[in-house]
């Protein structure tokens, strides 16, 4: 792939209301579109921004464009440093760029202390540019085929059910929750970590987690699936980093089990703020790394911390990296599973590419994907029209669940398919 030409531009998507995690708020997402030529071909790449999730203290020492715009500038500067050069695969493109937008990264937000997840978010649009480039030249939409053969045995899986994991924020009312177990869905991703009075008391967030697990498990009790094991509605919390102490987290789960809400619990997310290396094995549920796993190499050190799960994010991470982390997890028999960013549906699809093919969540029937876009985005509908193949079967779930049939994985979905109106917004 001989670079010879870039181009990127950025659409502001508005949200329906305020999206809450983290003890932070947004209202808009940036969806990033980068295109690379290589003389005959072209690739174009989304990506969708977010700044809160990636780096909490880039998001709250700014306004939102501000951050958007730092990171927007980092997508940009790795354009630059890829005109006019060759490269076999993605994965030799994010590793060209990979050092040098780390260091322009912290030049130009001033902290050495920047999160890698901030950049590795900024390089996803320019990754998916390079794997739909790299397809293209191929001719070949197959998924599998087109990784290379050291990845395939971990995505050696073909799930025809794929469930579809809602996201339960800080704010969401009893009314929707409901709405989501009557309409099928199964596994929740209960957001906790909550600042309740923005004063940043953790024994306030404690009280407030507690509380909300509570409420929702109380609605959650009259709900029954034939997907979980144990047929009750499972739960996937997300803690995003909140905690302070192994006794405070350790609390949390104490009064899930006087509930009768921990066995539910099929995955507990990153408890700690990742420079904050605590032992998790002790703790009585399955533990995931999520935001503190950027690398196989971070992935090594929270195993070797007794996680025992890993959140992939294809859509925020790079598609290069998730693959290169899935594979040195599924060496350690550690579980993988597909988390979202809010992204738009095409990149939906790249992460149901993933799903699709790894093993499911112990406890879980099916395979599973998190989508929280329908609940998010105010413009959702209009946005399955720029999916090149959002009209098909296999692109909206029904009843909670993603139908994938054999179209599906012949075309990847669609992800190496041009989009007419991301054609004509770059």
């Amino acid at each position: 792939m001989n670079i010879t030409k870039t181009a990127i531009n950025f659409i502001r998507e508005p949200l329906l209301a305020p999206f809450g995690f983290k003890g932070g708020h947004l209202d808009e997402l940036w969806q990033i579109l980068v295109r690379v030529e290589d003389g005959n071909d072209f690739g174009i790449g989304v990506g969708v921004q977010s700044v809160l999730w990636s780096d909490a203290e880039i998001f709250a020492s700014h306004s939102q464009c501000g951050g958007n715009t730092l990171m927007f500038l980092i997508t940009e500067y790795a354009l630059t440093k890829i005109n006019g050069k060759s490269f076999e695969t993605p994965f030799d493109v994010l590793d060209y760029v990979r050092k040098d937008a780390i260091a322009y990264a912290k030049k130009i937000t001033g902290r050495e202390d920047l999160r890698e997840t901030f950049v590795m978010n900024a390089l996803v649009a320019l990754d998916n540019a390079m794997w739909q480039l790299y397809a293209k030249q191929r001719k070949c939409e197959d998924f599998t085929m087109l990784v290379p053969e050291t990845y395939r045995s971990a995505l050696s899986h073909r799930h025809n059910k794929l469930c579809n994991i809602p996201l339960i924020t800080y704010g969401l009312s009893d009314e929707k929750i409901h709405e989501l177990l009557k309409d099928g869905f199964f596994l929740l991703k209960i957001k906790i970590g909550s600042d309740p009075d923005g004063d940043k008391d953790l024994d306030k967030m404690l009280a407030w987690d507690k509380a909300r697990l509570a409420q929702i498990h109380k609605i959650a009790s009259g709900y029954t699936t034939e997907f979980t094991d144990s047929g009750r509605i499972a739960y996937y919390i997300d803690a995003n980093g909140r905690y302070d102490t192994i006794e405070r987290m350790q609390s949390f789960l104490d009064y899930a089990k006087e509930i009768g809400a921990l066995e539910q619990i099929v995955l507990l997310e990153e408890p700690f703020a990742e420079q904050n290396k605590i032992d998790v094995s002790s703790l009585p549920c399955r533990i995931a790394a999520d935001e503190s796993a950027h690398s196989v190499k971070d992935v090594e050190e929270r195993i070797a911390l007794g996680y025992t799960a890993i959140a992939l994010k294809p859509i925020a991470k790079t598609m290069s990296e998730s693959l290169r982390i899935l594979n040195e997890a599924a060496k350690k028999n550690v579980v993988c599973f597909c988390a979202d960013l809010t992204v738009n549906p095409l990149m939906v699809e790249i992460n149901k590419n993933v799903a699709a093919r790894i093993a499911p969540i112990p406890g879980i029937k099916i395979g599973a994907v998190e989508s929280n876009g329908a609940q998010n985005y105010t413009n959702w509908e209009k946005l399955y029209s720029y999916h090149p193949m959002g009209s098909e079967r296999f692109a909206a779930p029904k009843n909670g669940v993603y139908e994938l049939n054999d179209k599906f994985f012949e075309t990847a979905g669609g992800i190496y398919r041009d989009s007419e109106y991301y054609i004509n917004a770059i």
